[in-house]
């Protein structure tokens, strides 16, 4: 019998024989009489605070009860899906655009079952592409096609490598996981409640998870642009890459949600894309030892640093506000995909060692907010890139994010100078109000303030926020029907974030994974009929 005990309050730097004892005293035995005890869930419980800190632990075990114990369940878990090896149908490779998350986790399942995948990246390969997002960074010489979003590793290559996800498929999030592990990540991530990696972690791991690939029989080619799809009778035929032709009856589009010219053509070639709601504000910096104290009561050094995670209804004429992609320890970066147009982010280091933690402040918007005039499918790229436009120019017009003091722009007050100590130094004094729609701003203002009240101990004074937060997800989706095909062209799969699919690493990952089985499916289908 497969048996779980729940919730062992352990302290945060316990050793192996404090867990034993722990869960023999859950199971009122000796223990002696446990053994290969597996732990299988681990998180920080908060609730006692100062100086009781602990952190609630899962262990499942085999064995028998002799009686009912309270915080003891049965368990059964179901393995992820496996693909046959040996597909029959097409001769043709499968071809996946994009090396993000869901193009890398779709590559590997194909690989595995022996179809042989072409992966093509328009960006460079993780090494090169760190060097050139440093020199961003450092100077803002900028690359139209490698940058901080685009380039093997997707955009989560430089983020917090955070592997939460709320996707109920516990199964393919394990076979994620553990593909992770297999290159190299810690095993911690397949038992920590809130997993991480740290952008360092991830520049080792996703050349590893490109050499399984290849091993594997997969191909991977970088510096390749996908610039056109190449249809007959309503199927897919080819695909036409960097100028060249290339025959496939299957393309996986995993392009991540800035590659807006790959959008483009998919609507100038009757493709069915639809607009949906996504978010955008502005990402706040805090001093970490304050979040520390306002989480924990203070800072204890086996933890780390903690994280927060606010949401606010909607009141009048305030829309929901929440944060998203919180980097404790962390920086602040600027990020572009084109020409003269900004965005922000948030980035941590496995260490998450750093002074600041920043998380961005986000507002839903809607299709009918996005402008008139424009193709409706593209026209929440139009909201964005507006957006984007204003703040390269507060910003000093290279790259330099624009910033303010939170106090500020809540008051509305002319920004002064920014603070000494900040985690991105290229940044301006600007009065972010201008660059973000007013029902943005109404909203920032009446939530932020009243969201930070949950967190005592944090200061108004202290905060700096900065402009703007564009990119959290797809403004737009590729339709795609049960068998994971686009609904407008058979032999084209949608996958990922980018086509409106996902919402993080793990997610995005575990659409690829189901993508490749869609593939598969699909492929033995045809070959039997």
């Amino acid at each position: 019998m497969n048996l779980r005990i729940n919730q062992l309050d352990l302290p945060p730097e316990y050793t192996p024989e404090q867990l034993l004892k722990a869960a023999a005293k859950a199971l009122h035995c000796a223990p002696t009489a446990l053994s290969e005890l597996k732990t299988i869930r681990r998180s920080i419980d908060a609730r006692g605070r100062s100086p009781r800190m602990m952190v609630a632990v899962t262990v499942a075990f085999s064995g028998k009860l002799a009686a009912e114990v309270r915080n003891v369940t049965e368990v059964t878990e179901t393995p992820a899906p496996t693909l046959p090896v040996g597909v029959p149908g097409s001769r043709a490779r499968p071809i996946i655009v994009g090396a993000g998350p869901a193009g890398l986790m779709a590559a590997l399942g194909l690989a595995e079952a022996g179809l042989k995948p072409i992966l093509v990246e328009r960006g460079e390969a993780t090494a090169p592409r760190a060097q050139r997002v440093a020199a961003f960074w450092k100077r803002g010489d900028f690359e139209a096609e490698s940058n901080v979003l685009y380039g093997e590793g997707g955009a989560g290559l430089f983020s917090d490598g955070k592997l939460t996800s709320r996707s109920k498929d516990r199964p393919r999030v394990r076979r994620f996981l553990e593909a992770l592990v297999s290159c190299g990540a810690s095993p911690d991530i397949l038992i920590d409640a809130e997993p991480h990696l740290g952008s360092d972690v991830l520049e080792a791991l996703v050349p590893a998870l490109r050499e399984r690939i290849q091993l594997l029989g997969g191909e991977v080619r970088f510096g390749v642009r996908l610039d056109r799809i190449e249809i007959e009778d309503g199927a897919l035929r080819g695909v036409v890459l960097s100028g060249a032709a290339v025959e496939t009856d299957c393309c996986v589009l995993a392009t991540g949600h800035s590659a807006r010219d790959v959008y483009t053509m998919l609507v100038e070639q009757g493709i069915p894309v639809e607009p949906k709601p996504f978010a955008v504000g502005l990402r706040m910096e805090i001093p970490q030892h304050r979040i520390d104290r306002a989480q924990w009561g203070g800072t204890f050094p086996g933890l780390g640093s903690a994280n927060f995670r606010l949401t606010r209804r909607e009141e009048g004429q305030a829309r929901r506000c929440y944060t998203f992609c919180m980097c404790p320890g962390g920086l602040v970066i600027s990020c572009a995909s084109s020409p003269a147009e900004l965005t922000t982010n948030g980035m941590s280091l496995s260490k998450r060692d750093l002074p600041f933690g920043n998380a961005a402040f986000l507002v839903p918007v809607l299709p009918e907010d996005f402008p008139a005039g424009v193709h409706p499918e593209l026209a929440g790229m139009a909201f964005q890139r507006e957006m984007e436009a204003a703040a390269f120019v507060a910003g000093g017009s290279d790259y330099g994010l624009p910033a303010q003091r939170l106090i500020e722009f809540l008051e509305g007050t002319t920004p002064s100078d920014l603070p000494a100590t900040r985690s991105c130094t290229r940044a301006l004094p600007a009065a972010l109000h201008e660059l973000l729609p007013a029902f943005v701003t109404e909203t920032l203002r009446h939530a932020m303030p009243r969201m930070l009240r949950e967190m005592r101990g944090v200061l108004l004074e202290e905060a700096l926020v900065y402009a703007s937060e564009t990119r959290s997800s797809s403004p737009l989706r590729v339709l795609r029907g049960e068998d994971g095909q686009s609904t407008g062209l058979r032999g084209l799969y949608p996958c990922g974030e980018g086509a409106g699919y996902a919402g993080g690493i793990v997610s995005s990952g575990i659409d690829g994974l189901r993508i490749s089985e869609a593939v598969v499916t699909n492929r033995t289908a045809s070959a039997t009929t």
